[in-house]
């Protein structure tokens, strides 16, 4: 089977990815009540935070490499496991720094579902559909985003905020546990892994970061992920300083999450109509003045529509990220650029915490969002600056009367 053909193993990719986010999602706004409900302040909630993060920052590129030289499937039960695991085990922490330890066994499961699913749409998405793939593969992360807080606040909204996140963390474990049902026969057998990387080449991690359009994408995508992160994670502590109830704070993610989907719905006439170039410098250069608005004293129904204006832009960050890197990586090198490009993800998600975390002891609970407004005016700068591309239906057409190549159907592409 060519790539390109039979588009139900996507569909199935996504509900499965759309589970595990949805668990995700609905775990990390837990983790940070549940830590409020045993005593942690806001630098501490920024710490357990970032160590979410920390393990899949180390194994990022191992996975990358193990999946360049066989198969992306695996990974993706293998996630499941760490996922549901480190939720029911965070849910039945006592102490903050058990729920940090289990929070980074959620983040690793995360990593090794994601690194999987990503490697599956590059493999198997012919050239000219990898950016409707992609942005067709984060829906599955979006409908995630938009169940998981509402279900979430629904949940910690009682009287006994420890007992109400403990319980969303379980429910979250055993929600993550249904992705298993959509994972059968999910990669197909003809498809293995990139000619070069059959042969043992492996690609120094020096010359992908060389690769032109490499960088831009991973800083794109590091700040896209930071900005959504922070959100998950500082909107329950602003709401929480603002007297807003944990359901609303659910509902407002939720409302960002739903603002990505529409988004991603009409990626690929955007794209027709801007090109990636354009079109990632302005959803980054908007979102970082959205961001920057979080920090204004404006009523519940504006932040609203403050959050579904930074949703909208800050769902074309991330399926275009993965298309640039997959397009600029070397031949039997894509899963580690990928997997350089979740690194990245992970050190913003490392790092923008801890920095948070700082900046909110010492100049108040909004500064967060103020820092993700100056690190995606920095990303739209990146962006303007990076490879242009050709635009929309030509691109296609160029992709689709070009050579294709047995094996991951992807070829190298000079325009990115």
């Amino acid at each position: 089977m060519r790539p390109g053909r039979n588009r139900g193993w996507l569909l199935r990719l996504v509900i499965a990815f759309g589970f595990a986010q949805g668990a995700v999602s609905m775990a990390r706004p837990a983790v940070s009540y549940r830590a409020l409900a045993l005593g942690a302040d806001e630098g501490a909630v920024g710490v357990v935070a970032g160590v979410y993060a920390l393990l899949p920052l180390l194994a990022a590129v191992p996975l990358g490499r193990r999946t360049d030289h066989g198969r992306c499937a695996p990974l993706l039960p293998a996630g499941v496991v760490l996922i549901s695991g480190g939720c029911v085990l965070s849910g039945l922490a006592g102490s903050l720094w058990t729920m940090a330890l289990w929070s980074g066994v959620m983040g690793l499961g995360r990593l090794c579902f994601v690194i999987g699913a990503q490697s599956l749409v590059a493999r198997q998405s012919a050239p000219h559909e990898q950016d409707r793939d992609f942005g067709h593969f984060t829906i599955g992360a979006s409908l995630g985003q938009l169940v998981g807080p509402v279900a979430a606040g629904a949940l910690i909204g009682r009287a006994d905020m420890a007992g109400g996140s403990a319980l969303a963390l379980l429910v979250a474990g055993a929600g993550c546990a249904v992705a298993f049902t959509s994972l059968w026969r999910i990669e197909h057998r003809d498809l293995g892994p990139d000619s070069r990387a059959e042969h043992g080449d492996r690609v120094p991690v020096r010359r992908i970061l060389r690769a032109r359009g490499v960088p831009a994408g991973i800083l794109v995508s590091l700040s896209v992920l930071s900005a959504t992160d922070i959100l998950t994670a500082y909107l329950p502590v602003v709401g929480e300083h603002r007297g807003i109830a944990p359901p609303v704070v659910g509902v407002l993610l939720s409302v960002r999450a739903a603002a990505s989907i529409a988004c991603r719905l009409v990626l690929t006439p955007l794209l027709r109509l801007l090109g990636r170039t354009v079109l990632l410098t302005v959803t980054c250069l908007l979102a970082a003045l959205l961001c920057a608005g979080i920090v204004l004293p404006v009523p519940v129904w504006a932040l609203g529509v403050i959050l579904a204006l930074l949703g909208f832009c800050l769902g074309v960050g991330q399926p275009l990220s993965m298309t640039t890197v997959v397009r600029a990586a070397p031949d039997g090198a894509r899963s580690t650029a990928l997997a350089l490009r979740l690194t990245g993800n992970r050190l913003g998600q490392v790092a923008a915490p801890a920095a948070a975390g700082l900046v909110a002891g010492l100049a108040g609970v909004a500064a967060p969002f103020a820092m993700l407004g100056a690190l995606l005016l920095l990303s739209s700068g990146v962006a303007l600056r990076s490879p242009g591309e050709a635009r929309g239906g030509e691109e296609a057409e160029a992709d689709r009367s070009a050579p294709r190549r047995s094996g991951s159907g992807l070829r190298r592409s000079s325009d990115v």
